[in-house]
């Protein structure tokens, strides 16, 4: 069995049966996601506390790499909300130089995880907590965005939840009205635009219906700006604008005193990155019927953010909500990908000095919908059909990443689910008596798994002032698992036993329970002849003695 995976994109396989007409499809998907892109690139940098073509620089370089190396069929890879906070966080904290320094970090991390196959235990997290994670994200991005959705003369916003709460309340009665009012325009837009364009009878009116919400709030705030000639802060105003073209490559500069602080964001942009990325391409799968690799779907990852910071980007990951409108769209191959980094790039190209004008309330009210949808709200309300540990861990992952930060949310998370699980198993751990007319023989049978969580199950066994009987016998026969903790009690009882005259049997065990007690040598110890295949035998060889 190979420990490594193997690396081959997927775009290896998509291209052996491609054709013209799939090329096509993938065109116009491509194209298409390449202008719902933009705004939300853009979006999401300014709202991480980075300048507006850093997101598109991101959609661009690794939003290629993603497609073009990993292992998934329509997956679209570039900033994501979900990074909003952290970047935000590591930025005020470390400076945009140790973010670059950090996500590269994280990419070479994310790499050895495909490369390791680690990819498959990350999806099994257990959903409680990704809701409870995501939850909170969605909150802070919303939290995030009031600043410039309600317009307020603030240079930044304190990264901790509790002083930006302060902050921002402080600061209400500053409420600019006509950036208010320009971001309500712009978010019922977004609300409101038709999407039921498969039923309108003109062909313009279902072409114009196609064209998604995020660019019609971002037109509603331009022409607005233009027509009404609104004081409302602009890309341009605060930015200076979108440079027209690619960065030079250019290596971050870095100390290695501050190497030792990054390595918990490092670890934090990776461990987001593959949960994201996996999610979205388990997402994606069930919506095309087709399964990714999430081995290869990480090393790719790593490998675009581990590029991306050389040319002027940061984080990236999978993108659900692009991703789907890929597939809305026809895509059939990571080709669509590849196209949407190119129209991106074309867009910057051509329409880079337009991009001046784009009001930040209409960045802000295009988060606060993306924040909306991210959030699975009504999950706070099915809490009360599941289980209480269930509600304990989501809701401290929710609360601790909104009043902490996402690493300790999952840890805590982690350790809760980890602790609830360990008393479950334990408590469907019990001895069971079983009669016998065997003279001198008691009998047990021990159900469930015999581990570090549950050997106080068999505690009374060992209690010196016990009635011991001559013979033992514990049948193993339902018994599921056996660990070194719970191996150590047995021969505890055994040498008890021999102390008081008695001895140990055991009989029924199986598989991994068999190959420890013989392993361990505690076969040996017992003797090769107290173990036996069932009840029946032993109580037949006691009747011998």
């Amino acid at each position: 069995m190979a420990y490594t995976a193997r690396f081959r994109p997927y775009l290896i396989d998509a291209l052996a049966h491609y054709s013209p007409e799939k090329l096509v499809a993938d065109m116009f998907a491509g194209m298409t996601v390449g202008v719902i892109a933009l705004p939300l690139a853009t979006a999401f940098a300014i709202a991480s506390g980075l300048r507006p073509e850093a997101g598109i620089f991101t959609s661009i370089i690794a939003g290629f790499m993603i497609s073009a190396l990993g292992g998934s069929r329509v997956q679209i890879g570039g900033p994501a909300g979900a990074f909003i906070v952290i970047v935000y966080g590591i930025v005020q904290q470390y400076g945009e130089a140790n973010l670059l320094v950090a996500t590269m970090f994280a990419g070479v991390l994310l790499f050895l995880m495909g490369l390791f196959k680690i990819g498959t235990l990350i999806r099994h997290i257990p959903v409680s907590i990704v809701i409870g994670f995501t939850n909170g994200i969605a909150v802070l991005i919303a939290l995030s965005q009031i600043k410039d959705f309600l317009g307020l003369p603030l240079k930044s916003v304190p990264a901790e939840f509790f002083a930006q709460v302060h902050t921002l309340a402080q600061h209400l009665p500053e409420t600019s009205l006509q950036t208010l009012g320009l971001g309500l325009a712009c978010l019922v837009g977004i609300l409101l635009w038709p999407k039921t364009y498969k039923h309108y009878h003109w062909a313009a009116l279902r072409m114009m219906a196609r064209i998604p919400g995020t660019i019609i709030a971002v037109v509603i705030g331009m022409v607005a700006v233009k027509v009404f000639h609104l004081d409302v802060a602009t890309i341009g105003t605060r930015f200076g604008g979108i440079p027209q073209g690619l960065p030079d490559f250019d290596l971050p500069g870095f100390d290695w005193d501050s190497v030792r602080h990054l390595i918990s964001p490092a670890i934090t942009i990776a461990l987001l990155s593959a949960i994201e990325s996996l999610l979205c391409a388990r997402v994606a799968d069930g919506i095309i019927g087709d399964r990714h690799n999430p081995s290869q779907e990480l090393m790719g990852q790593g490998l675009a953010n581990i590029v991306a910071p050389l040319f002027g980007g940061f984080c990236a990951t999978g993108t659900i909500a692009r991703t789907v409108a890929n597939i809305r769209s026809g895509a059939v191959s990571p080709i669509s990908g590849i196209v949407h980094s190119l129209m991106l790039l074309l867009i910057i190209l051509v329409a880079a000095p337009w991009a001046k004008d784009v009001p930040l309330a209409s960045l802000s009210a295009i988060l606060l919908f993306v924040a909306y949808n991210m959030g699975e709200w009504k999950q706070f309300l099915l809490m009360r059909h599941f289980t209480l540990n269930y509600r304990v861990i989501l809701l401290s992952a929710f609360l601790l990443t909104v009043v902490v930060d996402l690493t300790m949310a999952v840890e805590a998370g982690l350790v809760l689910a980890s602790l609830f699980f360990i008393t479950r198993v334990a408590s469907l751990t019990f001895l069971e008596p079983v009669e016998s007319a065997t003279p001198g023989l008691r009998i047990y049978r021990l159900h469930g798994s015999l581990f570090f969580g549950s050997v106080s199950k068999i505690e009374h066994l060992l209690d010196p002032n016990a009635n011991f009987p001559r013979w033992l016998l514990l049948d193993f026969s339902p018994l599921l698992n056996l660990d070194t903790t719970g191996l150590e009690a047995l021969k505890e009882i055994a040498d008890l036993l021999e102390k008081h005259d008695g001895e140990m049997l055991i009989c029924g065990s199986h598989s991994q329970v068999d190959s420890l007690i013989h392993r361990s040598g505690f076969a040996e110890h017992l003797g090769e002849a107290h173990l036996f295949p069932d009840v029946e035998t032993a109580e037949k060889w006691v009747a011998t003695q």
